[in-house]
This record gives C-alpha cells, structure tokens and sequence, in this order.
C-alpha cells in the first residue's frame, strides 16, 4: 500500500441548507456556483514512508452549479507544521495524483489555484467543529439535533457520493468569514464525518 490516511472531517458550502450537492453531484446548487472548505484532519497517516499524522490540509473549491460540469477551480491549504517532504506528498495526494478518492475528481478540476503553507487552529467539541486557517478562512458548523430527539443524536446523510465519506452528520454553519485564492463566500450550512480513511 503506497498510502494510507485516517482522521476527521467537516465542510461548510454556500448552499442553503442542505446542499443539495451533498445530495447528488449532478443536483445542481442553490445559487450559480458552489463554494466549499474541506477541512481534513489527519490524525493517523503515511504516504509512502512519510508519517502524516497530526497534520492538517483544507481544500477550497469555486465549481458550477451543477458540479459535474467540470471546471472546479481548487486552492489548498497544508499544515504550517509539515516538512517540505510531507508538503509535497499532501499536495500529491489531496491534488489527486497518487490514486484514491481525490484522484475520482481530478477530470472536475479545471484550476489550481495555488498551495500555500498556513496555521490551522482547529477544535472538535461534540457537535461543534470550528477552524481558522491564517487569515483567509474562520468558520464553525454545528451538527443538527432534530426536534424532538431524545438521544442528542445528529440527523445522518447516508449513501453519498463524497471523497471524505459516504456518511455524514448534517450541520449549518454558525458562523463564517472565507476569502482565499479569490474565493470569497458565506458558508451557510455544512457536514461532519467523525472519521474519514483513505488509502491507495
């Protein structure tokens, strides 16, 4: 196995809640585009004898309405903490050139807007994920808790078709100032996965 990664993940997109992305690809957004933040936090991984773990990355994406046109336009972010080495095998990774999921979406891609190094501070608190990347992007999403449920449990999109998962708790942004690669949106609702594991 050349690489393998396991940890968290949340989002948050401009789409009324919910994004009817998340539902299917081909959908189509609320608005003229979706604008989206990945946030992927590594807490086990290696690529090809380099440990990741502890590492963070978070891809911004600007795509049509209906994603499956193709054209996304895409800016990454890597953990100020990683090694030249490690920057590198992220970005290969996370830009789809050594296989997995990400490689699935690479014919979307029509730009890369850049990679750049930054400080992430993230938290996980239950059904709160929040995170601020340099000075470019700061949002927290909240997991929903339908009316009504006893347990406290989220309410859980299941069979998606998602790079980090295929099963998600649903959740809406509480807050959100996102401005990188000449991106800028308001994120509005967004999903947690308390575990994503890839490898190829």
């Amino acid at each position: 196995m050349a690489w393998s990664l396991k940890g968290s993940y949340f989002e948050t997109c401009s789409c009324d809640l919910m994004c009817p992305c998340n539902m299917s690809f081909d959908h189509g957004a609320t608005y003229d585009y979706c604008r989206v933040t990945l946030v992927f936090n590594i807490t086990d991984g290696e690529i090809e004898g380099t440990d990741v773990g502890g590492l963070k990355v978070a891809v911004i994406a600007d795509t049509p309405k209906v994603m499956t046109e193709g054209n996304w336009r895409l800016g990454l972010f890597i953990d100020e903490h990683a090694s030249d080495e490690q920057m590198e095998k992220l970005t290969a990774v996370f830009g789809g050139q050594k296989g997995g999921p990400m490689e699935a979406l690479a014919p979307l891609v029509g730009e890369i807007l850049g990679v750049e190094r930054a400080p992430f501070e993230l938290v996980e608190d239950g059904l709160r994920h929040s995170v601020k990347i340099g000075d470019a992007i700061e949002f927290e999403i909240e997991d929903i808790v339908p009316f009504g449920i006893e347990t406290g449990q989220p309410v859980r999109l299941v069979g998606v078709f998602h790079p980090a998962s295929s099963e998600f708790n649903a959740a809406e942004a509480k807050r959100s100032k996102i401005s990188a690669f000449g991106i800028e949106y308001e994120g509005k609702t967004g999903i947690s996965a308390a575990q994503f594991a890839w490898a190829a």
